[in-house]
């Protein structure tokens, strides 16, 4: 059994009574998918440019633009590896090199419940700033 699977297991049996229904699966599919289910039946395969846009870290490379904080060109990034930490949450690295931030049960269950809304605003501020998902070339 691996990291991600024991602090899984541990999780499922010492979650605190919450709002956000108890994690059940997590699987990591490298380099660019992270499947998350929980107990009210709802499962969601979140892309690595998603979860990299949606970082909860502070210091997550982020260009700010007009006053408002803008990460782009990230449609190729992929999932490195994930490390579980404690309980509650998923340390996921991608290949950009960034790793600071913690993906927690309930943040992966928000990312999750608000996919498309959260995917579109993001598309939509790009588009406002001239960017885009993909990287842009070396010159």
């Amino acid at each position: 059994m691996n990291q991600l699977q024991r602090a899984f297991r541990r999780s499922i049996h010492t979650s605190p009574q919450q709002t956000t229904p108890r994690l059940t699966k997590i699987s990591l599919h490298p380099p660019k998918t992270v499947e998350v289910e929980f107990a009210d039946g709802s499962a969601f395969n979140l892309s690595a440019e998603f979860l990299r846009v949606h970082s909860p870290a502070v210091d997550s490379k982020i260009r700010s633009v007009g006053g408002e904080k803008v990460i782009y060109g990230r449609r190729h990034v992929g999932i490195m590896s994930a490390e579980p930490i404690g309980n509650y949450g998923l340390r996921v690295a991608f290949d950009d090199l960034h790793k600071t931030g913690i993906y927690t049960w309930d943040y992966f269950y928000h990312l999750g419940s608000n996919k498309f809304t959260l995917m579109r605003n993001y598309i939509r501020t790009l588009k406002k700033h001239g960017l885009g998902r993909d990287p842009q070339r070396r010159q």
